[in-house]
């Protein structure tokens, strides 16, 4: 420890609440622990990064060399091999948590248990802050075997569907949601959006409510609820919700422009993305919000491939260095305009890019497959189809209970509300 520079929790905790309140700080707080460790007990903002991750994933996830970064542990000595390691990279305002975990809890602060818990939070009080609704998984059954005028699209990525999807269900990722639905629906047409449990499928419901329509709900715990009810998934499907038409984009780009405007997302040009990149003392992430494959066919050097609705589900995966700059692009607005939307409402000061580079000469080519990797290897699998039926019940239950009680963790907290337009 006498290498790196420590930091109290009470201090720690001072900075924090300074930082979540606006005041126009950053700070990247990382946990160093193993992902088995991070996901059983770990501060509400924190990154999980372990020594094995930060020579790979460190200059994406904290782009700025300068900014302020604390590191914690739960006093196995992690934190300070991390602080060290990025001392060597060229972070120059870096420190360790005194204590650790335990000092802050000690201190007063929250522990929270599972992964990307900021964004399940959010979901959560989104739900309560609009009323999103949903459909249990017994009545969308009911409504299937009534052949009632309905559309089921699946809000994970490609690979979650294929892999289990509801029935008559088609796969269309969260960020793809306003671009691509308008022209599967008619004036009575219901839609319903799923994901594995809980949080994607609020976010895609009410994502498709805020742009105008209407006649959309949640399924109520996911493919988890179906599977809790007795009812049976599909496998290996790969049906995808295509492309819209002439009519179809035109709606969402309208829908887009709606959001843009109630909650106040701004465009920028290239220029103004360039002059931010180029200072030193602010983050600016550029998040392509495209699907992967839209991404690997071409983007701009220097951006990441955040699918909308993966970023808006993982921010503490992506966005590590709170406080900082969020640009998001994509080729038409309609996905980067609604990722905008609720990354603002979470506290970050996101914006859009002009689309006018996509298709431009000397963009990169080739996806994120190392990053990907990295990421998925620190998510533990959620709770399915393990050889004992009723282990698997009662971990799916767990699971979705967990979800549900977060906003009274939260409350605990006394924490800034977030601010929902």
């Amino acid at each position: 420890m006498a290498d790196v520079r420590a930091i109290s929790a009470s201090e720690l905790m001072a900075s924090h609440r300074r930082l979540l309140r606006g005041d126009g700080t950053e700070l990247a707080l990382v946990d160093a622990r193993e992902p088995t460790e991070f996901t059983r007990r770990h501060l509400l903002y924190a990154a999980n990064l372990p020594l094995s991750h930060v020579g790979l994933e460190v200059t994406a996830r904290i782009p700025r060399l300068s900014a302020p970064v604390v590191v914690c542990d739960a006093g196995g000595g992690e934190a300070a091999a991390v602080a060290l390691e990025l001392t060597v990279l060229g972070y120059t305002d870096t420190t360790v948590l005194d204590g650790g975990i335990d000092a802050w809890a000690a201190a007063g602060g929250e522990l929270y248990s599972g992964i990307n818990v900021p964004s399940k939070l959010f979901g959560e009080l989104v739900e309560a802050h609009f009323g999103t609704p949903h459909v249990s998984a017994t009545e969308l059954a009911g409504w299937l075997d009534d052949g009632r005028d309905l559309v089921v699209v699946d809000s994970r990525t490609r690979r979650e569907f294929n892999r289990m999807s509801i029935p008559t269900g088609r796969s269309c990722p969260g960020g793809e949601l306003v671009r691509r639905v308008h022209d599967l629906i008619g004036e009575g047409t219901t839609v319903v959006v799923n994901c594995a449990g809980r949080t994607r499928s609020i976010m895609g419901a009410q994502s498709l409510r805020s742009a105008g329509l209407e006649r959309v709900v949640a399924l109520k715990d996911g493919t988890m609820g179906w599977e809790l009810a007795g009812l049976q998934l599909e496998h290996g499907r790969d049906e995808q919700v295509p492309e819209p038409g002439a009519d179809g984009r035109q709606q969402a780009l309208a829908a887009a422009a709606a959001v843009a405007e109630r909650c106040g997302v701004r465009t920028i040009d290239r220029g103004q993305m360039s002059a931010w990149l180029a200072e030193s003392d602010r983050t600016t992430y550029v998040m392509d919000v495209r699907t992967p494959e839209r991404f690997a066919a071409g983007h701009l050097p220097g951006a990441t491939g955040a699918p909308g609705g993966q970023l808006v589900q993982a921010t503490d995966e992506y966005l590590v260095t709170r406080g900082a700059r969020v640009v998001l692009a994509d080729h038409d607005c309609v996905g980067a305009t609604m990722t905008a939307s609720w990354l603002i409402q979470m506290g970050w000061d996101a914006c859009v890019l002009e689309p006018d580079w996509a298709g431009e000469p000397g963009l990169v080519t080739g996806g994120n497959d190392a990053a990907e990797a990295a990421l998925r290897s620190r998510q533990p699998p959620l709770p399915y189809d393990p050889e004992d039926a009723e282990v698997a019940r009662a971990a799916m239950q767990g699971y979705l209970d967990w979800e549900i009680a977060l906003p009274d963790q939260y409350a605990r907290d006394n924490l800034v509300e977030f601010r929902f337009c």
